[in-house]
């Protein structure tokens, strides 16, 4: 990006992990950032965390699901992306609670950002949207792929990302073509935190090294380091236009069977990985558990199950190397015994 463009672009959900991550860096970058919280009241705590001055970072009020806040937002923006997307522990018991922010959320923010004028659009979707209700011989996936939701059992927030995905696309080919569109899709992200306000998937970690996993489940899943995903968006905002225009970057650096995490936990961490457990859940008492621990459920569904997506494409065209899986795992615990978020 060239220095006399203009560096204004609006993150949203400014609360979040990876939108976290995004500014801090979009601020070491020189860009000017605007950010989306849902309330006002969380600048005072959000400030010291994301950096920045009241010049460079602007605090705005605005929700998925209402029009209120969005204009002012991306007023003088470039640039957007879109990183805020609800993300439960739990499964919900309407699926529509997440399906529909999740959709009407990703189009409102298109619709203003048009009509502002802004040139790129980078939609935080997840590797949610490509690797789910396939076959069960398939465990390999990449950006071609796409989540089948015509498949019996794909859960709610699986839905939520896939739907809302596919109408961001819908809705730029249709009614901004001109605009510079893509999507970045990560896997489970880990990594270092600044706060006790845990994304759903570093407290897995959290919950291994603090022993309220009493047992290891036959589970994997992908892993990549909240400081690539947002480092991905960062280089999607400024690459070149063709380089970027409707493409799908999957963010994953590996995939990691539960087991091997704690195995690495106890390796790195030593006696300060003593409650991580060494012994495998049976899975009676998976289904046991997943009566009254609504996590539990989600493991169940994953049991044994190999769901590896390449992100190789976004290194091949955005040019970086991923931090290793053992290593952002490692660098999650330290950081959560480093704030005082787990006692060990």
């Amino acid at each position: 990006m060239a220095d006399t463009d203009p560096k204004i672009v609006l993150v949203t959900g400014g609360s979040g992990y990876i939108a976290g991550e995004t500014i801090r860096q979009l601020l070491a970058r020189g860009w000017t950032v605007h950010t989306t919280v849902r309330s006002l009241a969380r600048e005072a705590k959000l400030r010291p965390q994301l950096g920045g001055t009241p010049e460079t970072l602007r605090f705005f009020a605005a929700d998925l699901m209402d029009d209120a806040g969005w204009a002012e937002a991306v007023a003088g923006c470039s640039h957007v992306a879109h990183v805020a997307s609800p993300f439960p522990l739990a499964i919900p018991k309407d699926e529509d609670d997440l399906i529909v922010p999740a959709r009407e959320g990703t189009l409102r923010a298109l619709r203003f950002a048009h009509a502002a004028c802004v040139t790129r659009f980078v939609q935080t979707s997840s590797a949610a949207a490509i690797a789910y209700g396939h076959p069960a011989g398939k465990t390999l996936f990449d950006e071609s792929d796409w989540t089948r939701l015509d498949t019996p059992g794909v859960a709610p927030y699986v839905k939520s990302k896939t739907i809302a995905e596919r109408a961001a696309r819908d809705w730029v080919a249709a009614n901004a073509s001109d605009m510079v569109f893509c999507s970045i899709n990560p896997v489970a992200v880990f990594g270092p935190v600044v706060s006790d306000d845990l994304s759903t998937s570093v407290e897995v970690v959290r919950k291994l090294i603090n022993g309220s996993i009493p047992m290891l489940p036959d589970m994997g899943i992908g892993v990549v380091d909240v400081r690539d995903v947002a480092k991905m968006h960062v280089l999607a905002l400024e690459a070149p236009d063709e380089r970027v225009r409707n493409e799908r970057f999957a963010a994953s650096a590996e995939f990691q069977w539960i087991k091997d995490m704690a195995a690495t936990l106890h390796q790195a961490l030593g006696p300060q990985a003593r409650k991580v457990p060494t012994r495998m859940m049976p899975e009676f008492v998976a289904k046991l558990l997943a009566l009254f621990m609504p996590e539990m459920k989600i493991v169940r569904a994953e049991g044994g199950k190999v769901r590896d997506v390449s992100g190789r494409h976004a290194c091949e065209v955005l040019g970086f190397e991923y931090i290793t899986a053992p290593q952002s795992v490692i660098d999650t615990a330290r950081s959560l015994i480093g704030q005082g978020i787990v006692k060990v």
